[in-house]
């Protein structure tokens, strides 16, 4: 098997070079990257071990949010609450600094079974390791800590240079941080109620969700400062924003977005972590399908059907390549259950084949035995079917072996285990580089990949 090139966006010419990086030189950079959470695609959000990671794979530049514990020690942890990343529910605010050091931030659901409990972070160990020499987004959640969170930032070297004051765009602590020389980055959900004409003036940077609409990121760059986007995932929001003047990517997946590291040749369902690169259809940490270490596979069981692309794995954008996997429902599927590879997409925009969406191929197995491959054209409600071969019914947990043959002028798909059928077709219409698994029914039995490969001529 042939090692696959680098594919994706390297960083910036303008990147920051050196090992002291400034806001001046960041914003020299187009695009820009702030790892957000720490890069929490990757790594567990805001622990030590993700922002190390992160700025180890490239990242000039950290985004860190910040709690005051009830004896005043400044944590590094996103919610209110220690739920979601602890499974204990209390408030941040409540705790001493000694209960909080003794919880443990899990998040195994997202990142896979393998992800290390990681212990919340004290903020001044972070800024220590960090601030001199990396630029920093500082966001005090609770909006309580100004002074103190001021007081602390003031301390290290060149803290103009270094730290950014991070709010939303309507809170008035901007005042006491630019009063102390510091930039300030406003963020914005979308722009309703005349948000943007009333609060874009008073910052230095301007911030909008990802799920803003493209006339609302318009309005925004308009004003014509520096305007980051979070969270960015994958390389279609990359290209969708730049596209629309953004400079700056709060970017949750810092080694892939980035560009830096070459594609997989196999899946990592074994080693129990996502690669960089593999994320489901829906950014939710409840529809993260299951990595097994101990199958070496992946499970996809949620609602409503999902596909889960293998970014990580991305192959040649022309040519000759070969995809083979392994797949087999947990359970007996229905008539209407169907499975299987999307292929051929230009880019790593989730494509589900029941949903309108990028363009592609698709080849899916059904309860009957029936292998299909399909064409789906460009945000189409349907798909043409191209080919069809009536292979053995699948057998409740059977692995089923699967290969998918690209050539610049054709396609071939086949069964490999019983008998080995299979169909061709001259077809050259979509060329892309990703590729997706696809669970293409609502409900259970859920279903099961493994010895996902890809490999070239």
């Amino acid at each position: 098997m042939l090692l696959l090139p680098a594919w994706g966006c390297a960083p910036s010419k303008s990147q920051p070079t050196g090992d002291n990086y400034t806001i001046e030189g960041l914003l020299r950079s187009a695009p820009f990257f702030v790892a957000h959470r720490g890069s929490g695609d990757n790594w567990t959000e805001h622990t030590a071990a993700a922002y190390s990671q992160a700025i180890a794979a490239g990242s000039t530049a950290i985004e860190v949010s910040v709690h005051a514990t009830s004896d005043g020690v400044l944590v590094c942890h996103h919610d209110e609450s220690t739920l979601r990343l602890t499974g204990q529910d209390h408030r941040i605010k409540d705790l001493d600094y000694a209960a909080v050091s003794a919880l443990r931030a899990d998040a195994r659901q997202w990142l896979g079974p393998a992800a290390p409990l990681e212990q919340i972070p004290k903020l001044q160990d972070v800024l220590d390791a960090h601030a001199a020499k990396h630029v920093i987004f500082i966001e005090d959640k609770q909006g309580t800590n100004t002074k103190q969170l001021l007081d602390l930032m003031d301390s290290y070297p060149q803290p103009t240079e270094h730290f950014v004051w991070k709010q939303p765009a309507a809170s008035p602590s901007y005042r006491e941080a630019q009063d102390r020389g510091y930039k300030t980055w406003g963020y914005f959900m979308d722009g309703s109620d005349g948000q943007f004409q009333r609060y874009a003036g008073r910052h230095d940077l301007l911030g909008i969700f990802h799920n803003a609409t493209d006339d609302e990121i318009g309005q925004l760059v308009a004003f014509g400062k520096p305007t980051i986007c979070w969270e960015v995932h994958t390389r279609w929001m990359r290209e969708r924003l730049t596209g629309l003047g953004v400079q700056g990517m709060m970017c949750s997946n810092i080694p892939y977005v980035m560009g830096s590291g070459a594609p997989r040749t196999a899946d990592a369902f074994g080693t129990g972590l996502r690669a960089a690169g593999d994320l489901p259809s829906n950014l939710n940490w409840t529809a993260q399908p299951v990595i097994k270490a101990e199958t070496q596979s992946v499970l996809l069981a949620n609602d409503p059907p999902l596909s889960y692309c293998l970014g990580s794995m991305a192959p040649a954008a022309s040519g000759t390549y070969t995809v083979n996997f392994n797949m087999r429902w947990t359970g007996e599927p229905s008539a209407v259950a169907r499975a299987g590879l999307a292929f051929g997409q230009q880019s790593d925009a989730p494509y589900v084949p029941t949903s309108p969406g990028p363009s592609g191929y698709h080849v899916t197995m059904d309860a009957s035995g029936d292998l299909a491959l399909f064409r789906r054209a460009e945000a189409a409600s349907g798909s043409t079917k191209l080919a069809t071969v009536h292979t053995v019914p699948p057998g409740v947990g059977e692995w089923m072996e699967f290969q998918v043959d690209v050539t610049p002028d054709s396609i071939r798909i086949a069964r490999l285990d019983g008998g080995g059928a299979g169909a061709s077709v001259d077809d050259s219409s979509e060329k892309g580089r990703y590729f997706s698994l696809c669970k293409n029914y609502s409900g259970q039995p859920g279903v099961e990949f493994r010895h996902v490969t890809v490999s070239l001529g």
